[in-house]
């Protein structure tokens, strides 16, 4: 049982149900939400990006690697539309680019880490004008330029509708 606990809900080391790590609550879709982005785009109020809770031990664990993190939406081509970690700043941004938020990222005792910023590209938000983006965690092979690749875990996109106005 300490096993268990030691290891997550799921099983795997560092890994937790949605909800055990005292989310901030279920979306529209019934996502549940661990960790909720501050809102970026100017104008909004509503958060437009959250991570699950699995998401965000898959965070922490690159964290502790790498240092701070930043993430962008890709837009498809080789990498599917899969969330890319990089090192902050690693991949560069420009007017091309939109903030849809900073996610403070804090240990699993509630020290904190610092921000964590997601970024994606002017063209795609117009396109996903109206989805929220949360982010979770699977087992799987991440993309080949994603820090969380040699995992064994890689970050998926999973999309309500957003309530933010357009």
């Amino acid at each position: 049982m300490a096993e268990q606990a030691a290891r997550g809900a799921t099983g795997a080391p560092g890994r937790t149900e949605p909800g055990t790590d005292g989310g901030t609550g279920v979306g529209p879709a019934g996502i549940d939400v661990a960790l909720e982005a501050a809102p970026a785009v100017p104008g909004e109020t509503a958060s437009r990006v959250g991570f699950t809770a699995a998401a965000v031990d898959l965070v922490r664990e690159l964290w502790r690697e790498h240092g701070p993190l930043m993430f962008h939406q890709s837009g498809g081509c080789c990498d599917g539309s899969a969330p890319m970690c990089f090192p902050a700043g690693e991949f560069r941004t420009g007017d091309a680019d939109v903030l849809l938020g900073t996610a403070h990222l804090t240990t699993a005792a509630g020290g904190d880490l610092g921000p964590v910023e997601f970024w994606i590209s002017a063209e795609q938000f117009e396109a996903w004008r109206r989805t929220r983006l949360v982010i979770d965690a699977v087992p799987g092979r991440g993309s080949g330029f994603s820090l969380e690749t040699p995992t064994g875990h890689r970050f998926l996109t999973r999309s309500e509708l957003c309530t933010v106005a357009p």
